[in-house]
């Protein structure tokens, strides 16, 4: 179950971020991507808490990604990892290059 949940959410043109709504990291995370236009439907925040396998959940983002902590940034299919990561991209300007090559932004 957690692992077609995780597998059905992530996708070549948009960008899924895996969190607890409890989380700093997972809000600082939500905030700077809200802050980008993206297009309708191309950036999607997953409640890990709310499912019942929240804990098998982070089981098989441990195995397809190296980590088990969220949030968990992927970028297409390719995880770029979490908060600190993310933030390292934009001020790099990584992130927005990324962003383009699967067209999630207007």
């Amino acid at each position: 179950m957690a692992q077609e949940f995780v597998n059905s959410k992530i996708q070549p043109r948009k960008v899924v971020v895996f969190i607890k709504p409890a989380c700093p990291y997972c809000r600082r995370t939500q905030e700077l991507l809200s802050e980008l236009p993206f297009k309708q439907g191309a950036l999607e925040f997953v409640d890990i808490t709310a499912t019942s396998d929240t804990s098998k959940i982070q089981d098989y983002l441990a195995t397809l990604t190296g980590a088990r902590t969220v949030p968990r940034v992927f970028i297409g299919k390719d995880c770029i990892g979490g908060c600190s990561d993310l933030i390292n991209m934009y001020q790099s300007g990584e992130l927005l290059k990324r962003l383009n090559q699967i067209g999630a932004l207007q």
